[in-house]
């Protein structure tokens, strides 16, 4: 449903926003498209950090039915990331991360539970704040993942 812009004598009111400048929106679009693709790396990442804290391995079939995906496209992934040096497959041992893969799945819950955090703190019920975070977590800058921390230590405080 669209807003209406309702004048309220200010003649700047009833008009469109200005359009951002070329190079910011460019940046911005830039940004958007290569948070897209790391978001999906970070996401196997950090479940198989989670399926090896849990159950000591983590195994392709697993991954597949956790991702809600077929095995062949966690096959594919898993290859991408074996080449990205994030993860070491063993044959009948299931998948297991490297030190960069063991950084990349700390720093992406860390955002993940900042973000969950900021969403509750907000009123958001836990359920609907862990299923936005999965999905902003990617997204946020450091700037403003420093300000939800800012303001949940601050509603912690109060």
């Amino acid at each position: 449903m669209d807003e209406e812009i309702v004048p309220t004598g200010n003649p700047d009111e009833s008009r469109p926003p200005a359009l951002v400048d070329a190079d910011s929106q460019v940046e911005s679009f830039r940004q958007a498209r290569n948070n897209r693709r790391t978001e999906l790396v970070e996401d196997y990442v950090e479940l198989i950090a989670d399926l090896i804290d849990h159950d000591g391995e983590a195994r392709q079939v697993e991954i597949a039915q956790r991702l809600g995906v077929a095995q062949p496209t966690v096959a594919k992934m898993l290859k991408r990331l074996a080449s990205d040096g994030l993860i070491q497959q063993r044959r009948y041992r299931g998948v297991f991360l490297t030190d960069e893969g063991k950084e990349l799945a700390r720093l992406s819950r860390e955002r993940h539970r900042i973000v969950e955090a900021f969403l509750c703190a907000l009123g958001i019920s836990p359920e609907t704040a862990r299923i936005d975070a999965e999905g902003m977590e990617h997204h946020v800058s450091a700037e403003t993942l420093d300000a939800f921390r800012v303001f949940v230590g601050n509603v912690a405080l109060s």
